[in-house]
């Protein structure tokens, strides 16, 4: 129980970087240390990242219901680490074509 409820304030805090970056008047940066890109329409690019958060939040809280129920140092949390690794490799390959999307240049 304790683990699922750390897992759900990661989930709280990736949805509330959704918030803020919906909430930017200037564009948002998605990766530590990198400048953000210079884009045609703000608003829009701001919500397309705050959009791919929310959902990343989402799936992050679905992959941890498990657990709920698992015992400690179960071979169960195999799948949940994997599929928290894809979501992560989904959610960059979604950044990249949202900054290919609305990028000037």
């Amino acid at each position: 129980m304790i683990a699922f409820v750390i897992w759900s304030l990661v989930s709280a805090v990736l949805f509330g970087i959704g918030v803020s970056a919906w909430m930017s008047k200037k564009p948002v940066g998605f990766f530590t240390g990198v400048k953000s890109p210079e884009v045609k329409d703000v608003k829009k690019y701001n919500h397309s990242v705050a959009v791919l958060w929310f959902v990343y939040a989402a799936f992050i809280e679905i992959c941890g219901v498990p657990l709920l129920f698992l015992e400690q140092n179960s071979v169960g949390f195999i799948p949940v680490i994997f599929g928290v690794a894809v979501i992560t490799i989904a959610l960059l390959i979604a950044y990249l074509q949202i900054e290919k999307k609305y990028r000037l240049h």
